[in-house]
C-alpha cells in the first residue's frame, strides 16, 4: 500500500451499508462472522435423528451449510437482511375469514416473488458496496443454496430462533423474509440476538 492510500474504514463502511440497505427497503441489516459451529452441531444431531423426513436435500452439501467459507471461498463476513411482509394496513385475518366473498391467502404470497425482490435489492446493495470498497468477493443468497439463514440472522442480531423454529424479532414477529450477502470484507460484526422465548 502506498503512502497515498489509506486502509479502508470498515466501521464507516458498515454504517453506510446499513443506511443504503434501509434506503433499498430492508427493515434491518446485520453483520455476522462465519462461526456457525454450534448451529452445525445442532444440524448434525437433527439429521442423525432423521427429523428431516423426506427432505433428503438437507443431507447434501455437508459442512458447507455451517462453514460458509467452504461454500464460498474467502468469505469472512455475512450481511444478513430482513424485509417485512406484514403490511401495517393489513385487515385482521378474522375479518377476511368471516367474509364468504373473500379468500385468505398467506401474506407472504400476496406480493411479487420474494426470491427475485430480495435478490435484486441485495445485488443493488453489492453494487453500492463496490462503489465504497472497490471490487470485492461476494455472493447473494435468498433460499438459493445450503445456507443456515436463520442461524446467520440470529448471529447478525436480526432476531432469535423461536420454539417454532422461525426467526423472531421483537418488533416484526416472524413476518419477514431473510437474505444474505456473503463477503470477504472484514466488516465489524453486530451483537447476536438473545433468545426471549
Amino acid at each position: 500500500m502506498s503512502s497515498e492510500q489509506t486502509a479502508p474504514d470498515f466501521d464507516r463502511m458498515a454504517t453506510l451499508i446499513k443506511r443504503q440497505g434501509e434506503e433499498l427497503g430492508f427493515q434491518q441489516i446485520g453483520i455476522s462472522d462465519i462461526d456457525l459451529q454450534q448451529h452445525g452441531e445442532h444440524l448434525e444431531r437433527w439429521l442423525a435423528a432423521e427429523f428431516h423426513g423426506e427432505m433428503s436435500y438437507m443431507r447434501r452439501h455437508g459442512e458447507k451449510r455451517y462453514q460458509p467459507d467452504k461454500l464460498i471461498e474467502g468469505t469472512c463476513r455475512i450481511i444478513s437482511v430482513r424485509m417485512d411482509y406484514w403490511p401495517e394496513s393489513a385487515a385482521p385475518a378474522e375479518e377476511i375469514l368471516n367474509n364468504p366473498a373473500r379468500a385468505y391467502v398467506s401474506r407472504y404470497a400476496l406480493g411479487r416473488d420474494y426470491h427475485k425482490v430480495l435478490r435484486n435489492k441485495l445485488k443493488k446493495l453489492s453494487h453500492y458496496i463496490e462503489s465504497l470498497a472497490g471490487p470485492f468477493g461476494h455472493r447473494v443468497f435468498v433460499d438459493s443454496a445450503p445456507v443456515l439463514e436463520k442461524a446467520i440472522a440470529e448471529k447478525a442480531g436480526l432476531g432469535w430462533i423461536g420454539k417454532h423454529t422461525n426467526v423472531l424479532n421483537e418488533r416484526a414477529g416472524s413476518w419477514f423474509f431473510l437474505g444474505e450477502l456473503y463477503t470477504d470484507l472484514p466488516l465489524p460484526v453486530d451483537v447476536p440476538a438473545s433468545n426471549h422465548c
